[in-house]
């Protein structure tokens, strides 16, 4: 049987409970999957082999005040070891990318390490171009042991 490419909507959770070794970073945790699931800007894309997940692609669609169009940000793309070099990260990039079609971006961005052979691989052939310069990317943490010199305004 084919692998199947999947786009997980709120009520396909289970679909998660059955994972590839080195699919995810960590063991899939109910409430955050039910709470990802449900936010309509929220979106996964799955590769099934046999009941297996052996792939994902996540992603986020979101609008900005100054943007005419949705864009879509790629956040990650994973597939098992045991199931690379099969086409399947394109595959599922191109059904993340489907969906933003359906919603209007005209634009889909994504960003990763140069050191990382896989992802550089993947990219151009999802047909993407490289960005004509180099960016940086800064993290910020933001857990209770951060100092809060600053205090929000909340909106009115």
């Amino acid at each position: 049987m084919a692998t199947e490419i999947r786009i997980l909507g709120p009520h396909d959770a289970g679909v998660l409970d059955q994972v590839a070794p080195g699919v995810f970073d960590d063991p899939i945790d109910p409430k955050r999957t039910a709470e990802f699931l449900a936010d309509p800007r929220h979106h996964l894309a799955v590769a099934v082999d046999d009941g297996l997940v052996v792939g994902f692609v996540s992603a986020v669609h979101y609008v900005h005040p100054d943007k005419p169009h949705p864009e879509l940000w790629v956040n990650e793309v994973s597939v098992a070891a045991t199931h690379r070099g099969r086409g399947l990260g394109t595959r599922m990039l191109q059904a993340v990318f489907e969906v933003a079609r359906g919603l209007g971006c005209i634009e889909a961005w994504v960003l990763t390490d140069r050191a990382n052979a896989a992802a550089m691989r993947l990219y151009p052939a999802a047909g993407s171009t490289e960005a004509p310069t180099d960016h940086v990317m800064f993290t910020f943490r933001l857990g209770a042991d951060v100092p809060r010199e600053f205090k929000a305004v909340p909106p009115r």
